[in-house]
């Protein structure tokens, strides 16, 4: 005997029987209608197409699971084609793994795969695969997504800290730490400002736009954790130079850095899920600035630093004219931001 019509995640929903058809024909399927997961069948046979593969996994555990301008399931998505989108390549297929605690309302369930659902279709990719496993209450918190995403790299396409030499420009997509507040002001009810909502957006449209036009991009990074301090730190030890930001050209809402300088925090160093940086040869920055300012996505666009001979460190110029040393983050000022 099985209780149907139930309006809570129970175990028995993972144990592969009939609440797990259910859930998965009521619900995920309700959904995600791409013909590749249609058979529910253990694979997804995918076609052969002309390119490199790209793939990439990533886990998802962000705390609350709904906040301004995003919720887990939107995350999940955008967070996995951002990575692939970085990389250079076409996003074009995602599988995802539900890890679900008892107890769980299948509303909650219900809208964020809608949340998913709608992602996808945004950034034109599809749900392939996927699986859901549930487990007892208190084990878990609410609900975890692990993703894997598969795109295909165009020949043409080479980005890397091979590439960087001194003298490239550094660019951002836009405004820094929207989503860190965002998320940080709804987890503890800081009421900071209403105006704070989480950047989460799919970049790969804007990004194949980029380097479709501009050949001078050599590499692109998303600004997650660690944000954009801890990016160029990272970069600038892998490529062997040294990369300086001007603090003015850094653009920030004043809303968040407001709230960051209450706090304590610095906006350099929070979380953004839909923004990236780019390292571009100085002769195409100021028409790659140019492209991202014309899109929806980039119209905060910014040039703020330039590569410089060196040996990794990274610095920030400050806006009084000193001079602040930019390290790997150490310890995360906001941990499950995504």
């Amino acid at each position: 005997m099985h209780r149907k019509n139930t309006d809570i995640i129970l175990l028995a929903h993972g144990d592969g029987g009939a609440l797990t058809r259910e859930l998965i024909e009521g619900l995920f399927l309700k959904h995600f209608t791409g013909e590749k997961l249609r058979p529910l069948a253990d694979a997804a046979i995918l076609p052969p197409r002309r390119g490199r593969l790209a793939l990439t996994t990533d886990s998802f555990v962000v705390s609350p699971l709904f906040f301004p301008g995003g919720d887990i399931g939107k995350l999940a998505v955008c967070g996995t084609v951002n990575d692939l989108a970085v990389s250079g390549a076409l996003p074009c297929y995602l599988a995802a793994s539900f890890i679900i605690e008892e107890g769980l309302n299948l509303s909650v369930l219900e809208n964020v795969a809608a949340s998913m659902a709608r992602t996808c279709l945004e950034a034109g990719v599809e749900i392939a695969a996927g699986d859901t496993k549930v487990v007892e209450r208190g084990h878990l918190d609410k609900l975890f997504i692990t993703t894997t995403g598969v795109g295909w790299l165009p020949e043409n396409i080479d980005l890397g800290c091979h590439r960087i030499t001194p003298g490239d420009m550094v660019l951002v997509s836009g405004r820094l730490g929207d989503h860190g507040m965002a998320v940080l002001n709804e987890r503890f009810g800081l009421d900071l400002n209403s105006r704070v909502t989480s950047d989460c957006a799919p970049l790969n449209r804007i990004l194949a736009e980029l380097l479709g036009c501009c050949p001078g991009v050599k590499l692109a990074r998303d600004l997650t954790r660690g944000g954009l301090a801890t990016a160029v730190k990272e970069i600038a030890l892998a490529a062997g130079v040294d990369i300086w930001l001007e603090e003015a050209a850094v653009p920030v809402a004043p809303e968040v850095g407001s709230a960051a300088g209450v706090l304590g925090l610095d906006p350099l160093y929070l979380a953004n899920e839909g923004k990236f940086l780019a390292v571009v040869d100085p002769l195409e920055a100021l028409p790659a600035l140019d492209l991202l300012r014309r899109h929806p996505l980039g119209r905060m666009a910014a040039l703020v630093g330039e590569t410089r001979p060196g040996k990794g460190g990274a610095y920030l110029k400050t806006a009084l004219g000193g001079t602040k040393i930019l390290e790997l983050q150490a310890g995360a000022p906001l941990p499950r931001i995504c």
